[in-house]
């Protein structure tokens, strides 16, 4: 067991093979060993990985909308709180314009879309088809129509659609009409909390299902793409993996060291949640999981409460840096010659279209295609075609970007306010064993695991 008390010298850790890591491991092996040597079988294997992340999906809405009231409830304080959402949403956007900038830059530097020369006239574009229209419902309607996406058609509705932004804004509303209730809201905030408790508790238990979930998802992926990586588009997605780990490394390295922390620590730190999202290729898988690790490293739990499930919807690093790089990469398969005052229009268009890309199903292709819709007279929006059948090896390097930028975002806030425990999120980064998630996840006695964690910070 990996937890620490402050009367023990001896840090009690799981067997190996008792480690969720492991076992998702071991999915990921088992899924790409039957996508190489049985494609048949490995394509019709997705619905493992579609069946792990709607258990998850079940149970995220209603935690995050009970976590974040209660978060905001908890600091009492409705100025403190707007404070702490206008420097989340901030940061957010901040860091969602060097994904989109690093992006550009990556993909007019290497220009992996030279050479193709497509015809705009005789190009096939079906393969896009239902891509395109999506985007078009998305666009359609433009600024109005998102801001109006905000409210939902009613409270359940939200919950009922898995709408993050719309949860969010729910969240808000319920929390600040609490805390204006004072203590009379008491009994409403304990009751909030038991329920993120059971919620956390129904995660701990679904959970398991994530060795299967990651070996359905890679079986399919490559049984059903494998062989497009041979083609010239590898060129383009090896452009864009280079470009996240640049970003990782040149933008949000920076920020942690400032932060007083190493990236390479906090991505070790986080790495059992990293392989459950390379093999599911969605980030919402974790979210629960990242809020409880976040918590342990010493962020209190409001902060936590209030800027993951807000990462999620306003800090997509991954798709930000995909979308920039995928409409260029398509302006040079068709030979445009796009300006650099329409990249920059392209990408503030983007900075905005992408904060409502978490409530998008396919969420970085749609968007992109949604994106591009309003700049066809420039790029052809057809040319989304030319990149349907990577873009599942797209999502992963998305989702992984995505997850840490989310959770990196959340200790460096902390600091910012100056409410992150620095000596306990040293101890967890040194040693990450100590944390056990499914401890944190455990309903039960947490007031001994809060105990166990800050023993552990000041050892």
């Amino acid at each position: 067991m990996a937890s620490t008390t402050e009367t023990g010298d001896t840090v009690k850790r799981k067997r190996f093979y008792h480690q969720l890591y492991f076992w998702v491991l071991v999915g990921i092996s088992v899924g790409i060993i039957i996508g190489l040597t049985a494609p048949g079988v490995a394509s019709e294997m997705k619905w493992m990985a579609d069946l792990f992340i709607k258990l998850v999906k079940v149970v995220i809405a209603p935690t995050i909308f009970a976590t974040i009231v209660v978060g905001i409830a908890g600091m009492g304080n409705l100025a403190k709180a707007g404070g702490l959402a206008f420097k989340t949403v901030m940061y957010f956007n901040v860091t969602t314009v060097f994904a989109l900038a690093i992006g550009l830059v990556v993909v007019n530097v290497l220009g992996p879309g030279r050479g193709l020369n497509y015809d705009v006239a005789s190009f096939d574009s079906s393969a896009a088809a239902g891509t395109i229209e999506s985007a078009g419902e998305a666009s359609g309607t433009g600024l109005t129509g998102f801001i109006l996406n905000l409210v939902p058609d009613s409270f359940a509705s939200a919950f009922v659609d898995g709408m993050l932004l719309q949860v969010l804004l729910l969240a808000i509303l319920v929390a600040v009409a609490v805390t204006m209730l004072g203590t009379r809201a008491a009994p409403v905030v304990s009751a909030l909390d038991t329920f993120a408790k059971i919620m956390f508790g129904v995660i701990k238990l679904v959970m398991w299902v994530a060795p299967l979930g990651a070996m359905g998802g890679i079986a399919f992926t490559i049984g059903e793409h494998g062989s497009a990586i041979l083609g010239s588009l590898a060129t383009f997605m090896g452009s864009f993996w280079l470009t996240c780990i640049l970003f990782l490394l040149f933008v949000l390295g920076p920020i942690c060291r400032l932060a007083g922390f190493s990236i390479f620590k906090y991505l070790r730190y986080i790495k059992d949640e990293l392989l459950i999202v390379l093999g599911t290729s969605s980030s919402e898988t974790v979210l629960p999981r990242m809020m409880a690790k976040m918590e342990a490293a010493g962020t209190p739990k409001h902060v936590v409460g209030m800027t993951i499930p807000t990462g999620y919807s306003f800090n997509l690093d991954g798709t930000a840096i995909y979308m920039s790089m995928g409409a260029i990469f398509i302006a040079q398969a068709f030979a445009i010659d796009v300006p650099i005052w329409t990249q920059i229009g392209l990408l503030v268009f983007m900075l905005i279209s992408s904060n409502g890309a978490a409530g998008v199903s396919g969420a970085g292709l749609v968007t992109l295609a949604a994106s591009l819709t309003a700049f066809d007279s420039v790029i052809p929006v057809a040319g989304i075609a030319l990149i349907v059948g990577i873009d599942r090896f797209m999502s992963e390097g998305r989702a992984l970007t995505n997850l840490s930028g989310n959770g990196l975002g959340t200790l460096v806030i902390a600091r910012w306010t100056g409410e992150l425990d620095r000596e306990r999120l040293a101890y967890v980064l040194d040693n990450p064993k100590t944390v056990d998630v499914d401890d944190l996840l455990d309903p039960d006695e947490p007031a001994d695991k809060e105990l166990a964690s800050s023993g552990a910070a000041r050892r």
